[in-house]
């Protein structure tokens, strides 16, 4: 059975893809850094009728993220990578705190980087496989208070798209998926979005992209 990967996966977007990429057939490895919100999600799977397992994994642990994924080659058959794991910090540009820009450019972008440099050799043994790269709305278009975070999706935007094209013909499908504001935990400790309810859900957000899996560029607009 082959395996895709996702990571931030026990919560949110990540979670709903991880549910229906089950139920198309693959195996799952829920990536993350929460033990308890991954069982959960793998339980969630489980009683679906899929199959999935937790891989506990800091994606800023350049290190770490190479032996863990040499690792658990030689055990699952691995087709794909969801780059889902994300993190933001909102407000004025100046009252941004250099350990939040940190922690931002760590995990969106040097994150991403690390997981499909990571990954890429073993979906090229195969010549075949997809890796997605959840980028959101803040890849397309400067925002208010949101500096860094869209600096950080730029990257991840400039580096698929360079992928798309340095991998064209190589059987590995790259997706860039740009969406707007979802109604997920990403917010819990926000008040960047005053009203969650007017956004669309992770679970809808999932089937629309589930859908536009043959574009290489996915953009799902607020509604």
């Amino acid at each position: 059975m082959k395996t895709i990967l996702i990571t931030g996966a026990g919560s949110g977007l990540g979670k709903e893809l991880a549910l229906l990429f089950s139920k198309n057939g693959f195996h799952l490895l829920l990536a993350g850094r929460s033990i308890e919100k991954l069982a959960h999600a793998k339980q969630e799977i489980e009683t679906a009728g899929g199959i999935a397992d937790i891989l506990p994994l800091d994606i800023r642990n350049v290190e770490g993220v190479t032996q863990i994924l040499n690792e658990i080659s030689s055990t699952y058959e691995i087709f794909g990578l969801v780059n889902n794991a994300g993190i933001g910090h909102f407000g004025r540009f100046e009252e941004i705190e250099n350990a939040q820009i940190s922690e931002m450019l760590d995990t969106n972008v040097l994150g991403t980087i690390l997981m499909t440099k990571a990954i890429l050799p073993h979906l090229q043994k195969t010549g075949q496989g997809r890796i997605m790269n959840i980028i959101s709305t803040a890849g397309l278009r400067g925002k208010v208070n949101e500096a860094v975070y869209v600096a950080s999706k730029f990257a991840v935007r400039g580096f698929t798209e360079s992928l798309q094209k340095e991998y064209e013909g190589s059987g590995i499908k790259f997706n860039a998926v740009y969406m707007g504001g979802m109604d997920t935990p990403f917010w819990d400790n926000s008040d960047h979005i005053k009203d969650k309810s007017r956004l669309r859900s992770a679970k809808e957000i999932a089937e629309i992209i589930m859908e536009k899996l043959d574009q290489d560029s996915i953009i799902i607009e607020n509604s």
